[in-house]
Order: structure tokens, then sequence, then C-alpha cells
């Protein structure tokens, strides 16, 4: 089994290469169409390395961004073909292919960046840093208790955008010698601030439940994907009543490391294809879509793995269901949100119709989530994380004017 195993993901592998030249090809003919950028234009930059398997992790902040280059022009420095090409298709901001470090000392040169934005921890960031007299700002892809939100890779950064008080608690709490209070910006999730899109599907009595589980991880301690152990089961049910219909959101890199997880998410893609033909009015909905927004507003309950998910559904102040990952080695902060969540065991995977009546229901429950979206958000008043972020990167652009004054940019 281990020798097919290998074969299957050397064959990937090469797939994957072969991919990867074609779409260099691509890019680079689509790049020279379109003509060099204008020359010193750009003040802010965002360092993506990713392939097109990451995007999600900058399509989340589109809509800050596009706000953010009404008075400060924004350009996306691409480093990975597959995601250039994809950046490329969205056309949402301007991009910059520089998969190799002379192409970006050519970018740098012809641009005055003052600020590179970092939406996540992609070990090639390391090569951006060393350009100097200019600040690299970590600004992430979500806030959570996850491991990763504590990463020593923090101190990296010249500066960090963090979501609230329950951030700045967990960086000061876990990282030794860490200026958390000079070295970081508190803003709120501002892509919340531009949720949106058409719902797909004709709204009636059904309650609507978001099932949104995260991938199997990389390692034993992130362990915390659902869709093996509680998905198959709590679609099957959700599937069954008649009374619900299931919007199901798995992350994008979902089976990118196990075939057995990947088995059960093409399982439940088949079960909600055979539920929608034989009732075509539940239409429930299998979203991979690129857009995050709608699906937590619109649902009545969501249940979502330990994951970035639980607290961009923490900021609609709606119903939550937390699956408690079955692995005793995945690490959980039990400090925070995860301490007080309602959680769903894959034992209770059975019983999820119950349950998700259940936390509808509880006022209670509903009360402690808008005490914990103050904790961890802040003042979630519609565009207020929006101009919280806009503020951070104008006193980080105050403070390089500053610095040039002086003859130090």
């Amino acid at each position: 089994m281990d020798a097919i195993r290998d074969v299957k993901k050397a064959y990937r592998l090469l797939r994957r290469t072969f991919a990867i030249r074609a779409a260099r090809d691509r890019v680079r003919r689509r790049f020279a169409a379109r003509g060099p950028l204008d020359a010193d234009r750009f003040r802010i930059a965002v360092h993506f390395a990713d392939s097109d398997v990451n995007m999600y992790q900058i399509r989340q902040w589109y809509g800050p961004l596009q706000r953010l280059s009404r008075r400060h022009p924004v350009v996306v420095l691409s480093r990975s073909p597959l995601g250039a090409e994809a950046l490329l298709d969205d056309d949402a901001l301007p991009t910059a292919f520089v998969p190799g470090v002379d192409d970006l000392e050519r970018f740098l040169d012809d641009q005055q960046i003052r600020i590179v934005l970092y939406v996540n921890q992609n070990t090639r960031n390391f090569r951006m840093f060393r350009y100097g007299r200019r600040w690299h700002v970590f600004i992430n892809h979500g806030e959570s208790d996850k491991v990763y939100m504590t990463s020593n890779q923090y101190k990296a950064y010249d500066h960090a955008f963090i979501a609230g008080d329950a951030a700045r608690d967990r960086l000061a709490d876990a990282l030794w010698d860490y200026e958390v209070d000079a070295r970081t910006s508190m803003i709120g999730r501002p892509q919340a601030d531009h949720f949106g899109g058409a719902l797909p599907y004709v709204p009636d009595a059904r309650s609507v439940v978001l099932y949104a589980p995260t991938w199997e991880g990389d390692r034993a301690s992130m362990s915390y994907g659902s869709v093996r152990s509680h998905g198959v089961t709590l679609v099957e049910q959700l599937l069954s009543t008649g009374r619900h219909r299931l919007i199901y959101r798995p992350h994008p890199r979902t089976g990118v490391t196990d075939d057995a997880y990947r088995a059960a998410h093409l399982r439940i893609v088949s079960m909600i294809r055979a539920a929608n033909a034989a009732d075509p009015a539940a239409q429930h909905v299998h979203d991979d879509g690129s857009q995050i927004g709608w699906q937590l507003t619109a649902s009545d309950v969501a249940i979502v793995d330990v994951s970035a998910m639980i607290y961009d559904r923490l900021a609609t102040g709606k119903p939550l269901l937390v699956t408690r990952p079955v692995s005793d080695e995945a690490q959980i902060d039990r400090t925070g949100y995860l301490a007080d969540c309602e959680w769903l065991t894959a034992d209770a995977a059975h019983d999820v119709v119950a349950e998700v009546e259940r936390v509808r229901a509880d006022e209670d429950a509903v009360a402690r989530l808008g005490r914990w979206s103050t904790r961890y958000f802040g003042d979630t008043t519609p565009g207020a994380a929006t101009e919280r972020f806009e503020a951070a990167v104008q006193r980080l652009s105050d403070a390089w004017e500053e610095h040039a004054a002086r003859g130090d940019a």
C-alpha cells in the first residue's frame, strides 16, 4: 500500500510540475501583451508567493485592498506561475510576476514600495525580507486559536495587523521578548465589511446549515479536519430531513495530503448531488467558489472545524457548532472561545439535527457569542474594521515619510 501511495504522490507531483511550466509560459505571454506597469505608481505591495491552491488567502483581502487603493495604490507581487495566472484571471488588483530575485529587484527599482503586506507565512517571504527601508507587515488571512496564530515567525516582520484583544493576549503569552503593543495594530476583521454575493438558491422555509470543514492538515498538531470523522455522517443526516438546506464549503486544500480524507469529501459531494436530483427544490449547495461571506450570513447555523471560519462566524453573532478533533495530538487553545464553545463530537454527528435545533433555540449561547465577538474583533459595526485597517496603513506610511525626511529612506 505504501508503494502505491508513493507512486500516486509522484504522479501528482509530476503533473504539477508540467502544469507549472505551462502556466509560466502562458503568464509571461499575458504580461507581455499587457505591457509594463506605470513606473513609480505603487507604494504598497502584497507579497504572494503561493500557487493557485492558496488563492483563498489573498482573495479574502480583495475588498479591503481595493478600497485602500483609492488612497494608496496597491500591487500584488506574485512569485508562482499558477498563482500569477489565478490573479490575472481574477483581475482584482494590479499584479506583477516576479518569480526570480532579478525580476523582483527590477520591479523594486521601478517602484517606491514603502509597505509590503504578507497574507501567509510562506517560506519565500524570507527572500523579500532582505529589502530594507520599507515596512514588512504580516496581515494574515484569518483569526483563530490555532497554534499557527502564535508562531515565532511573527518576529520576522516589522509589524503585524491583528484582530483584537484575544490576538494581542495570545501573542503576549506565547512569544518571548516580543513587544506586542509596539509591533502590532488591532484592526478587527476588515474582510467582514466586504462580505457579499448572490444566493445560489431561492430561500424558503428550510433551515440553512453551513458545514465548512478545514483540510486534514500537514502535521498531527494541526489535524483539525472533520470530513472523515464527522462529515459524511452529519451531511447524511441533514440531507435526509427535508427541512434543511445544506451549504457544504470545504477548505480549498481538502484531500491534498490524505487520499482517504479526499475520498470522504468526494462521497459528500456525491451525496449532495444525489439529494438534489431526488428533490430539486432542496437546492443543497456544494460551494467551491472563491467568494466568502454570504455563506456566513445566510446560514441559520454553522458547523465549522477549529479554523478561522469560527471567528468569521463569530462576527455575525449567529449560532455555530465546532467539531471536536478526534486526534489527541490536535492542539486546542482552551483559554479563548474554544473553552466556551458548543462542541460537536464525532459520536454526536448522528444527532446533528437535534444539535442544530438546540443551538438555534439557546438564547444564552447567542448572548455569549456577542461577548466573544467583541473580545476577538472589537467594534464590529459595518465599516469600522476597514477604517482601522486603513488608519494602521496610514500610520506606517507616515512613519516612512518621517524616515525619508531624515534621509533614512
